[in-house]
């Protein structure tokens, strides 16, 4: 089973503190710093298109993709009731993004980078993030760190509401550096018996030397490291990564890779 196929429907409400409009906030305070000026976004793998609608409300014009039909059909639902134009949603895995004309911003939120458990895959969907990124443009995501993930093995975790439980089993291994949940949901008939679906989802907790140095490969330069929802340096108990990273103007020289912080 794909992830988020069971899950989709009950995302939004078990996602609850995931707090969605501090993180648009934050990426939007970003966006009115930049040069050039951000008006064309892409969010990538943008889940049910919360963040995407926030932002197509504040006025940005977004193109959000995720690989997930079931996820994108709840983000369609949502997006149906914004007053003004609505996010483009596109069913594409990240590897494989192509858009109709190049962003002057790219995001992506919730650590879905973390779902590329393969070195090639990373590498491939940094190379088209800069392919479709204007020159000067700015890719900002984040990631679940590997102090994180790695202090997760064997936790159980539950999410709760009045029509649904999901409980998150996971185990992290070393060799492989890859979290594994396993995710039992739990859904209420109108009749008032329960539903189960079984879903499993994989992270993979990338370095930040493995980071900048694909980023750095793909062309991307003046790249940043912060904390989660902060420019300030990250702490080595961090459990999330904000970075930004820049596709450089056509005819700047190359620009040395920093760290949040430090040169």
């Amino acid at each position: 089973m794909k992830s988020y196929q069971s899950l989709a429907d009950s995302y939004d409400a078990l996602m609850a503190d995931a707090e969605h409009r501090r993180r648009a906030a934050f990426l939007m305070r970003a966006f009115r710093k930049s040069k050039p000026a951000v008006h064309t976004v892409l969010d990538l793998a943008c889940g049910t298109g919360t963040i995407a609608c926030l932002l197509a409300q504040a006025g940005y014009q977004v193109t959000a993709t995720d690989a997930s039909e079931e996820m994108l059909t709840q983000a369609a639902q949502k997006a149906a009731a914004l007053s003004g134009q609505p996010p483009l949603f596109l069913c594409q895995s990240m590897p494989q993004l192509r858009l109709l004309e190049p962003v002057d911003a790219a995001i992506s939120t919730l650590d879905s980078l973390n779902y590329l458990t393969r070195e090639r895959d990373l590498r491939q969907t940094f190379a088209r993030v800069y392919r479709w990124l204007r020159p000067g443009g700015r890719f900002y995501f984040d990631v679940n760190t590997p102090w994180k993930l790695q202090r997760m093995d064997g936790q159980i975790y539950m999410d709760e509401t009045e029509e649904s439980v999901c409980v998150w089993r996971t185990f992290f291994s070393e060799k492989t550096r890859v979290c594994t949940y396993q995710v039992d949901l739990f859904s209420q008939r109108p009749d008032g018996a329960w539903d189960r679906e079984f879903e499993e989802h994989r992270e993979r907790a990338w370095s930040r030397e493995e980071l900048e140095q694909f980023l750095t490969e793909a062309g991307f330069r003046d790249i940043t490291v912060s904390g989660d929802l902060t420019t300030c340096p990250p702490r080595e108990d961090e459990d999330r990564w904000i970075i930004t990273a820049v596709r450089p103007a056509e005819d700047a020289g190359k620009t040395a890779v920093r760290r949040t912080g430090k040169q």
